[in-house]
């Protein structure tokens, strides 16, 4: 490892871009503490106890930045809202987006201009909310005195600051190292991690007269996380090999064809997606029941709707797998697929081509499916159940789709700097 960490610095090129990307999140984490002018912080400080549970997510993916009420307050969340939406949209929703993504590089151009605008748009409106919800959730004078023009002002720092990290993340995917908005979102998760550390320590998991105690509990969730994160790294990297070969047919003087390959299926091919979007339909009617904290049926949703209830966990765990079988299946269309493959005079051996890959490939990528969404699912509750069995706080707990996220990014960051290495012929983390 220590080897591989020289060779990286050898390389010109490849030392700028790690520079670079250090640099800019250097500069991410300095905006992080830069306050919204006309807000007074201390009050928020104060008073944010109540919706730590509830916007934790979104705090974690801001770096801490959202309890502290910086100018990165919203982070990089409505730019993966727009993305999301404008991905889902291109899939044969809107015939003018499906076009742009069948024009190769200049499409994509197009796609991320529109995702640019559609960030604004809803950084605007989310910020505009927040910065009115947040006085009336903590019913505080979070902002003395506000105004329409007070509460518009905040909601345009914080959209100028999701912005900025928005530019931050290209300049990272150009001129730094892997892809820049994911590393932002690594960065901000990984932030988090010495503030756990410091609410475990002083929490009663801690029992400052049995030392043993205390070091056997750290050695077996030291132990257990690193299970863990095997475990995720197993079943992120695995695939499914379907065989394909193709038939020769000649083009004029030339023979095309005559070669075997395969279709990578992969176990989890929806990555975190289903997580994200099942955690934010959780987390919406709490977040809407709060500003009416004080009625009864605000307070059973208050009460009911999370994680750590057995009702809002059973609707987690059926929300992941219905995002699961959606997102992948929209990803990846098994008659297209098939319709490709008979195209180009494709089959899988032993299948006719045609309806029959088709429904071959709807059966194995439904098994392949279940299981991505069980693994999905086991990683989202797992740190739930450890917690309650361990004693540790709410607030200490690290989540799956955290973890999920830190992992993914990891891996995809380490396959880029292994591809840089073996172009140069030097070996990399992975090749030995």
């Amino acid at each position: 490892m220590f080897k591989t960490l020289k060779n990286i610095w050898r390389v010109e090129d490849l030392r700028k871009r790690v520079l670079f990307t250090l640099f800019v999140l250097i500069i991410y984490r300095i905006g992080s503490f830069v306050p919204v002018p006309g807000v007074n912080k201390d009050v928020f400080e104060a008073t944010n106890s109540a919706g730590k549970e509830v916007f934790g997510l979104l705090n974690t993916f801001s770096g801490g930045a959202l309890f502290q009420f910086s100018i990165f307050a919203l982070g990089i969340v409505p730019y993966i809202t727009a993305s999301i939406i404008v991905q889902l949209l291109s899939m044969d929703v809107i015939p003018k987006l499906a076009e742009w993504a069948k024009q190769g590089e200049q499409g994509k151009k197009k796609s991320a201009q529109l995702t640019r605008y559609l960030t604004i748009g809803l950084a605007l409106i989310q910020a505009f909310g927040t910065s009115i919800g947040f006085n009336r959730l903590y019913n505080t004078e979070m902002v003395p005195n506000a105004t329409f023009a007070d509460y518009i002002l905040i909601a345009i720092v914080l959209t100028a600051g999701t912005s900025f990290l928005m530019w931050l993340g290209e300049q990272i995917t150009e001129k730094g190292i892997g892809n820049g908005i994911s590393i932002l979102i690594f960065a901000g998760i990984l932030s988090t991690v010495p503030n756990i550390i410091k609410q475990t320590i002083e929490s009663d998991f801690i029992q400052p007269d049995q030392l043993f105690m205390n070091i056997l509990k750290a050695v077996i969730i030291a132990i257990v996380i690193v299970l863990i994160i095997i475990g995720v790294i197993y079943i992120q990297q695995a695939i499914r090999k379907i065989p394909v070969q193709y038939a020769k047919r000649v083009v004029g003087n030339k023979m095309y064809g005559g070669q075997n390959t395969h279709i990578p299926l992969k176990i989890n091919a929806a990555g975190v997606i289903p997580v994200i979007f099942a955690s934010s339909l959780l987390m919406f009617p709490t977040i809407i029941a709060n500003f009416w904290a004080n009625q009864g049926w605000a307070q059973w949703i208050g009460q009911n709707l999370t994680t750590h209830k057995p009702l809002g966990m059973v609707l987690y765990v059926v929300m992941i797998f219905g995002f699961t079988f959606f997102y992948t299946f929209v990803q990846m269309n098994p008659q297209q697929m098939a319709d490709n493959m008979k195209k180009n005079g494709g089959y899988i051996p032993g299948i006719r081509p045609g309806k029959a890959t088709e429904k071959y490939l709807t059966r194995v990528m439904t098994r392949l499916t279940m299981a991505g969404a069980i693994f999905l699912a086991v990683i989202s509750v797992l740190p739930v159940f450890l917690g309650a069995l361990s004693g540790l706080p709410q607030s200490a707990q690290i989540g799956g789709t955290s973890l999920l996220i830190v992992i993914g990014v990891a891996l995809d960051t380490m396959k880029q700097i292994e591809s840089q290495l073996i172009k140069r012929h030097y070996k990399g983390f992975i090749n030995k």
